[in-house]
């Protein structure tokens, strides 16, 4: 499992080791020493410039597991720093087995704050912000699906989870209310169109149980309500096909990641 966690993303740009990173920022007033953050900046930036920021929110971690550090989050917060964006990884409380969605949406909340507190030593333009959730990370999309933040331009979910009122992960330890406020699927109701555009990840091949039916759902809907939404499916991808399934589909999706988040940005080209 140590292999897996360490694996990076299976593409890679120029630039990537280049980019300047700021470690273990404390984020939260929690007083966790897990809840930590790194922040990927992009080389050769002047002091006073400001670049849109990517938040990778990761999905549920057995209790003591620092997240950000896994290898995913730490190749995707190069791979936007070098794509001319700021990326955000890091850790907070979504659980396994008890999910903890409270603290984490706490966590989630604290996160935004900070780097929209201090966007100016971060070089992140606060306005433009995209969030990036994987696996079980997926309901914290809930959040600004909800409060529908005019800073938060895009959202990206990779083999996320959607609508977790079928997932007995969380039936079990939360109550119907929370599991439905914390279900991206129910934001699909009503002001769908004012959702931030969205880009769904699926991959073909995840046995996570109720993933696939989640997204799928989700997908069937958004379409229903007229969402903005673009999905890729990888029909061979496992869950975690960006670092697991290394193929040329699976890089495909990757860069139309890049450029979906690049474009409702609006990121201008490194030189």
């Amino acid at each position: 499992m140590r292999e897996i966690a360490l694996m990076p993303v299976v593409y890679h740009i120029p630039g990537m080791d280049e980019v300047i990173v700021k470690s273990d920022l404390k984020y939260t007033p929690e007083n966790d020493p897990r809840l930590l953050m790194d922040i990927y900046i992009p080389p050769h930036l002047r002091k006073d410039e400001r670049r849109p920021a990517v938040l990778f929110i990761h999905g549920n971690v057995p209790p003591g597991s620092p997240a950000k550090n896994m290898g995913i989050y730490k190749s995707w917060g190069r791979l936007v720093a070098a794509s001319g964006m700021v990326g955000v990884a890091f850790t907070h409380r979504l659980g396994y087995p008890n999910p903890l969605l409270t603290e984490a949406a706490r966590d989630f909340s604290s996160a935004i704050n900070y780097i929209r507190a201090n966007a100016d030593s971060l070089n992140i333009d606060k306005d433009r912000i995209c969030l990036a959730a994987y696996s079980g990370g997926g309901p914290m999309l809930s959040i600004a699906m909800r409060e529908k933040p005019e800073y938060v331009r895009c959202m990206a979910a990779f083999y996320a989870l959607l609508d977790i009122q079928r997932s007995d992960l969380y039936t079990v330890h939360e109550k119907p209310e929370t599991v439905k406020t914390f279900s991206p699927i129910t934001y699909l109701a009503s002001d769908a169109g004012k959702i931030a555009p969205m880009f769904i990840a699926r991959a073909g091949l995840d046995e996570t149980p109720m993933m696939n039916d989640s997204i799928d759902r989700f997908i069937q809907e958004a379409i229903s309500k007229n969402a903005a939404i673009i999905v890729a499916n990888h029909p061979q991808g496992v869950h975690g096909f960006d670092t697991q399934t290394d193929d040329d589909r699976s890089r495909e999706i990757i860069q139309s990641a890049l450029n979906f988040m690049k474009i409702h940005l609006v990121v201008r080209d490194v030189k």
